[in-house]
């Protein structure tokens, strides 16, 4: 799911900034920039955000600002330096080349230019964890605000479509007296009414009603339904089975639709994968 955090301190002129971002993925995908100097502390930071954050594709960047007091320069060895630019010198006028780049050409030969390794203390480690550990709170504290929002929403989604069930169990019954007529008056529109043979058309009406009962997919559907609502207000991390659950969702809605057989069932059926897509849709954010 989407989250942000910054934390920032300020200590004897350095400063310590960390920055986390995340978007949506269903696994952790976790890209660390930080200094050279706390290279080690990276596995670390890792193991921390592996536990943290659990999924997303989370961006962790961490930077150290140092004051003039406190940088740390290159180092030029001048006596090497002299030494190339002398024999770079000997060797133009030789070929009789152009002379206007030899001081650079100098400068890229080995060991001419060193740098310094920065040094870290254990209190400038101390330091920079207690602002990585804040930036952290803070991303959580964004996510889970965002969570508040995503709940309320998957709420309301669920809610509407056991609107739409409920609206489905009192057009339900009304089916099979409509669908008794309809057949009487085809058979009699085209074969006659004294030749309909009653006790058979009573059997394939039993056959044919039987195989056009909702009566488990309703049941399956609002224990779904439920289901989904109490595993919502878990405090677990339960995206991936919210998402298994939604999918038990769409299979009885897409069976009610199949098997419903009447045009207004089927508009709410409709109506119900409406909300089940923006559910699914939201599961994308859900740890």
């Amino acid at each position: 799911m989407t989250g942000y955090g910054l934390a920032s301190t300020d200590h004897n002129n350095i400063k310590f900034a960390v920055e986390l971002k995340s978007l949506n993925s269903k696994f952790l995908e976790l890209n660390l920039k930080l200094p050279r100097a706390f290279s080690d502390k990276e596995l670390f930071l890792r193991n921390v955000c592996s536990k943290e954050i659990e999924r997303g594709k989370v961006s962790v960047s961490i930077n150290v600002e140092r004051g003039e007091d406190n940088l740390k320069g290159a180092t030029i060895n001048a006596a090497l330096l002299s030494k190339y630019y002398k024999q770079l010198e000997e060797i133009n006028l030789n070929l009789g080349a152009n002379s206007s780049n030899l001081l650079q050409a100098a400068l890229n030969f080995p060991e001419v230019i060193s740098y310094s390794d920065e040094e870290v203390n254990e209190e400038d480690w101390e330091i920079l964890n207690a602002t990585f550990a804040k930036a952290l709170k803070n991303f959580n504290e964004f996510r889970l605000s965002e969570g508040a929002v995503l709940k309320t929403d998957l709420e309301l989604r669920i809610k509407n479509i056991l609107q739409f069930f409920s609206e489905v169990e009192v057009l339900e019954p009304l089916r099979i007296p409509q669908i008794r007529t309809r057949l009487n008056q085809f058979l009699e529109e085209n074969i006659g009414k004294v030749n309909v043979d009653q006790n058979r058309l009573e059997q394939e009406l039993i056959y044919y009603i039987d195989k056009l009962d909702i009566t488990e997919e309703k049941i399956r559907l609002k224990s779904h339904c439920d289901y989904f609502t109490e595993t919502l207000k878990s405090k677990d991390a339960n995206g991936k089975k919210l998402g298994f659950i939604s999918q038990e969702i769409g299979r009885e809605i897409n069976t009610m639709g199949a098997k419903a057989n009447d045009a207004q069932i089927q508009q709410l059926v409709v109506g119900m994968k409406e909300e089940l897509e923006k559910i699914k849709e939201q599961l994308l954010n859900v740890l």
